[in-house]
């Protein structure tokens, strides 16, 4: 990775997961079923380490010019600032995917109000801006990861139906689930 962007990307990356770990540590507790999901977590591991790996035998997929970089570095940006702003807006209530927590709240203001799961479609925003700015090879992490939120997005969702019988699927109707206006 070469050139100012890459590094600030690549610097803001690490930043942004740190403190992503050090925030779940100030967490209402509950449980996770890590072995339930345990193998689909390890395909995204190896997958996403073959990529990485397979990236420096192969062409370079960057597009050239200012102007994709500068593009994938807002994109990048405002999917980290959506990411975090979902997660500061929703406090204690957060946990990992799929994970279920002690005394539930339904939050639906906020990046909440107009979807469900501002965190995942921040964090894949982010990816994607990432791809344009550094490398297309990127965007099989984005997909990879899309796939695992889309369906860690539906899992949760079956449990806030559980959890709030009556708001929940209210809050469905009234919002979409990963993508403003859309989906």
């Amino acid at each position: 990775m070469k050139g100012p962007v890459a590094q600030i990307i690549l610097v803001g990356w690490a930043v942004f997961w740190i403190g992503w770990l050090l925030a779940a540590a100030n967490v209402k507790r509950g449980q996770v079923s890590w072995n339930r999901y345990a193998g689909i977590r390890l395909v995204l591991v190896v997958i996403v380490v073959a990529v990485v790996r397979a990236r420096h035998g192969v062409d370079d997929a960057t597009l050239k010019g200012a102007v994709p970089k500068g593009i994938g570095l807002a994109l990048w940006a405002l999917g980290l600032g959506l990411a975090v702003w979902a997660r500061v807006y929703i406090g204690r209530n957060w946990g990992t995917p799929m994970s279920r927590k002690e005394d539930p709240e339904l939050v639906t203001t906020g990046p909440y109000r107009r979807v469900r799961h501002p965190i995942y479609s921040g964090i894949v925003l982010a990816m994607i801006g990432t791809a344009v700015a550094i490398s297309l090879y990127w965007l099989i992490v984005a997909a990879l990861f899309g796939v695992y939120f889309a369906y860690s997005a539906r899992a949760e969702e079956r449990y806030m139906t559980e959890q709030f019988p009556e708001a929940y699927p209210a809050y469905q109707r009234s919002s979409k689930m990963l993508i403003p206006f859309i989906f």
